[in-house]
């Protein structure tokens, strides 16, 4: 793998943002958005006093968390479907340009996305709510690790099944996180689910991450165990979406359906 292939990818993606109103918005206006809506709603219930819990800082917390979540799996499935959108997909590959190169790409756009939106929105939840994101201290890291790993999985296998269906599967890379949302506890513990449905919960990395993004604001303690718990979980789902990818990848190009992504 060559690194300035890579580098180059990375620079042709992030020179769009410069004159692009809808690219900067996804960064800048949708999570302000998001922040303020829930933010004020968070400072409302907080009046009501539910017992002395700051819900403020759960719900702020879980909306951050979520919003670097859902960006860095949005990264890895635009900078796809830019390329489909623009006919360019398949003259990337007259290049040298190896798979692995390609991915790598994509996972770093994830990276400077997620970063910047972690930096506008931590900012703002300050700004208007005095809610410091660095409260987690050292623990923020594995946290955003985990959280962009797995937007980078979900990402991964919107494009499997888009290069596996075609356009029409499009609506899968909006989508992908919705349907997971009410089972990884961002605004609510586990235990307020159905006991049914808890299994679930814990076969999903983010759930981890939420859960104990909770127990760091209750104790100040990071639950290792729910640290290697996601971190165990991630790596085997992106062992197994890697080959799903280069599985759907192989197929398509050996029944020529490439040009039919266009």
């Amino acid at each position: 793998m060559k690194f300035y292939r890579v580098k180059a990818l990375l620079m042709r993606n992030l020179y769009l943002y410069k004159r692009s109103l809808p690219r900067i918005m996804d960064i800048l206006y949708w999570p302000v958005m998001e922040l303020l809506i829930w933010g004020f709603l968070s400072v409302y219930l907080e009046k009501l006093n539910f017992g002395g819990v700051s819900v403020v800082t759960v719900l702020l917390g879980g909306i951050l968390f979520w919003e670097l979540l859902s960006r860095a799996q949005g990264a890895v499935s635009v900078a796809f479907l830019e390329d489909v959108w623009e006919r360019n997909f398949l003259n990337i590959f007259v290049t040298p340009l190896k798979t692995i190169e390609l991915l790598a790409a994509w996972f770093l756009i994830g990276l400077v996305r997620i970063v910047l939106v972690g930096i506008v929105a931590g900012g703002l939840a300050f700004l208007f709510y005095k809610f410091n994101i660095f409260t987690f201290g050292i623990y923020l890291i594995p946290f955003v690790l985990n959280l962009l790993l797995f937007g980078w999985i979900a990402g991964l296998f919107a494009i499997g099944i888009i290069l596996r269906y075609g356009s029409s599967a499009q609506i899968i890379a909006w989508g992908i996180l919705f349907l997971i949302q009410p089972f990884v506890a961002v605004f609510y513990p586990v235990s307020a689910l159905p006991q049914s449905i808890q299994w679930i919960c814990w076969i999903l990395p983010p759930t981890y991450v939420f859960e104990g993004m909770r127990t760091v604001l209750a104790t100040g303690v990071l639950p290792f165990r729910d640290f290697l718990l996601a971190a165990g979980t991630n790596a085997i789902y992106l062992v197994l979406v890697v080959w799903f990818f280069f599985r759907m990848f192989a197929r398509v190009k050996e029944k020529g359906l490439l040009l039919k992504l266009d």
